[in-house]
């Protein structure tokens, strides 16, 4: 991070010093984890539903933090006030200090800024871009997936004078969301995936989601370059929004004058193969390291994104060609030394990325050129945000499976029990389809049932848990190893 004073902290918010605090005092970080304050830690008291940042504050301090950002004063177990910078609202103090940031490291010369944003794919996009990027220069990216109004201003925090490429990604639940943190960074080039149904509850309709992704290409300046995918009727609509030139990228005619991807098809592993073409000339083929056909767009989307900040098309495809997942639990494939396949995509889910991962699981489950067909297993926890449509959608998600061909089905939570209750409507029958409350239950299910050669996916959305369900699956020959030890 580049060095500011408390003084500069003070006067970029518009807050209030304390007494204690001294406005020379440098500043080089900025967390809002009281565990990870050190010595010249702004430390951001942030507000919350469920904990409130100004709690951590003794945390913060007695682990080194150097100023606190808050909306109260807080004194320590002495009765001394805290050395901090006193703000009506911390999380628009945070992002006022991000846009400064920003702005510093542009003035310092040189800084382009990608923003990336889309009801699916968002950070594996991110991490593919960011590789490429990387190459060419001091790149900063988010950790996991800091694409929200906290996590944004973080990841800005981590550039320095000398950082040339910014990837930001970009989340949303409502109306405005990303015009809000696009304001902060001020995209160089906007990416927008595909327009689904995640956080389709929040939004309140499809129609707002479509709004709300154009609010990426809405904040480019004329100089600026909006990257869309012309497969997505509703995405490629978005370049009348917009004053920026326009990228298309994706497998259809559309994409015929942008990045496109042709020939494409997956080895026995899952991972795609295809060729890119830019401005209608192959650059080469690759193979990719990620697992399904649905990264193909993701690959395209990386791919122009970096071709609009003028990376030479071999470098692109080049530094693709093998590039495997960059952040956790996305198509996350763990070989267990018993023969049993463990695929954990469990950090999120919606209608639109279930579908993607179970075709890849019911392709894996094929018969090999031998004739030899490996047992799948789909592991389905809750697909959170999606309102009105919840029931249906699980409801849907239980007859995919079975139309699949998936030999068996594990459904966790009550939340998510439809897609149980639909794939035995739809045939699966006796032992075919298991219902669960709890992770805890279906370890113990998955455990008494696995057997070598089977493939078992795990996938839902965040806040249901599979992910850790999936690691447990996972390391559980370790941990038995471990404990006869």
């Amino acid at each position: 991070m580049i060095t500011l004073t408390t003084a500069e902290v003070a006067s970029i918010t518009g807050g209030r010093l304390t007494e204690s605090a001294d406005p020379a005092t440098p500043i080089t970080s900025v967390t809002t984890d009281s565990r990870e304050a050190v010595s010249g830690a702004l430390f951001v008291a942030k507000p919350g539903e469920v904990t409130d940042g100004h709690a951590f504050i003794g945390a913060a301090r007695d682990a080194g933090a150097s100023l606190i950002l808050a909306q109260r004063e807080t004194q320590d177990s002495n009765g001394a006030v805290d050395p901090a910078v006193l703000v009506d609202d911390v999380v628009l103090a945070l992002a006022a200090l991000a846009t400064e940031v920003v702005s510093r490291v542009r003035a310092a010369g040189g800084l382009k800024v990608v923003g990336i944003t889309g009801s699916a794919g968002k950070t594996t996009t991110k991490d593919l871009l960011a590789a490429i990027l990387d190459i060419q220069g001091n790149t900063v990216k988010p950790f996991n997936s800091y694409n929200g109004e906290i996590g944004l201003p973080l990841t800005v925090f981590q550039m320095d004078l000398d950082t040339q490429f910014l990837v930001a990604e970009m989340g949303a639940t409502h109306l405005g969301n990303i015009s809000y943190l696009a304001d902060i960074v001020k995209p160089d080039v906007g990416v927008v995936l595909m327009v689904g149904t995640a956080h389709v509850g929040e939004f309140g309709g499809i129609a707002n989601i479509i709004a709300t992704k154009g609010e990426m290409v809405e904040a480019l300046g004329a100089d600026g370059t909006a990257v869309l995918n012309a497969d997505d009727a509703q995405v490629w609509g978005m370049r009348e929004r917009t004053s920026a030139s326009v990228l298309a990228f994706g497998e259809g005619s559309g994409a015929q004058e942008g990045v496109r991807a042709s020939e494409v098809s997956l080895d026995a592993d899952g991972h795609p193969e295809l060729t890119l073409s830019f401005e209608g000339v192959p650059a080469g083929r690759l193979v990719s390291g990620l697992i399904g056909r649905h990264h193909v767009t993701n690959l395209t989307a990386a791919a122009a994104a970096a071709h609009a900040l003028g990376v030479a098309p071999a470098t692109i495809v080049g530094t693709l060609n093998g590039l495997g997942p960059g952040s956790r639990f996305r198509m996350e494939r763990t070989e267990r030394a018993d023969g049993v396949s463990v695929i954990n995509d469990a950090y999120n889910a919606n209608p639109e990325s279930m579908l993607a991962a179970l075709q890849t699981l019911a392709m894996l489950g094929r018969p090999d050129n031998e004739g030899r067909a490996r047992r799948t297993w789909a592991v389905l926890g809750e697909m959170l945000e999606l309102g009105d449509e919840r029931i249906s959608e699980h409801d849907r998600l239980g007859r995919l499976v079975v139309r699949m061909n998936i030999s068996q089905t594990l459904v966790i939570g009550t939340g998510a029990k439809p897609a149980f209750n639909a794939a035995v409507m739809e045939g699966s029958w006796g032992d075919e389809a298991k219902f669960v409350e709890t992770l805890d239950e279906a370890y113990e299910w998955l455990s008494d049932r696995l057997e070598p050669g089977d493939i078992v996916l795990f996938k839902s959305s965040n806040g249901s848990g599979l992910r850790i369900l999936g690691e447990r699956i996972a390391h559980a020959l370790d941990a038995a190893t471990e404990q006869d030890a």
